[in-house]
């Protein structure tokens, strides 16, 4: 059966994403900074030649265990789920082939027709909820896995759901002292996870935990 799993970016203090990075200010990133903090939240993974192969970044890039668990996590998706803000930042930066390759359901209360992208990626818009589209998304994925994308509300309401099997965190060594936090918003008691696995990298420490 499929696993369900979160795979993102955080920085030291516990933000997905740093403050002012928002529609409003998406074409002034030096607004807070933002666009700075997010290049350095995320700037790993644009030295991976796997991450660059598929994003015909062109050649080059790193190779050894961080590219190979990349590999590994990409591979293994057969569906996502994110929510409707992660959506329409990516609809302004994401190319016409979006980077997903594989079925997205968005939760929105917006009503809209499916949007197919060339690459095999077509987001579908979700209006009943997290639990409606988990379950598509199990039915699209088949015996691959399924990824929460973000942001940072959408994963807060599967982890409340319980339905969270793994973690994969890249902890950046930085502070943004303000944004989008992961961990809040959770009842008691929260879901318990044990450490899987560590990798250390120079940009990021790679995190996985797995539900107990």
């Amino acid at each position: 059966m499929s696993r369900v799993f979160v795979n993102i970016g955080l920085s030291l203090d516990g933000y997905m994403a740093p403050e002012g990075m928002t529609l409003e200010n998406w074409e002034t990133p030096e607004h807070k900074n933002w666009g700075v903090k997010w290049g350095s939240l995320m700037g790993w993974i644009l030295n991976q030649e796997y991450f660059r192969e598929t994003h015909k970044f062109g050649p080059g890039g790193e190779t050894g265990q961080i590219n190979d668990m990349l590999r590994s996590t990409t591979e293994r998706i057969g569906a996502n789920i994110m929510g409707k803000r992660m959506f329409e930042q990516g609809e302004r930066a994401w190319p016409e082939e979006a980077p997903f390759h594989k079925p997205v359901y968005v939760l929105t209360r917006e009503k809209r027709e499916p949007w197919v992208r060339p690459g095999g990626t077509t987001f579908s818009f979700i209006n009943d909820g997290p639990e409606r589209a988990l379950e598509l998304a199990r039915d699209a994925a088949g015996s691959q896995d399924i990824r929460i994308a973000g942001g940072a509300d959408v994963i807060q309401q599967y982890l409340a759901l319980g339905v969270v099997e793994e973690l994969e965190i890249a902890l950046a060594p930085m502070l943004f002292a303000g944004g989008r936090r992961l961990f809040e918003n959770l009842g008691e008691p929260g879901p318990q996870f044990r450490i899987d696995q560590v990798v250390h990298g120079p940009a990021a420490t790679h995190l996985r935990y797995v539900r107990q």
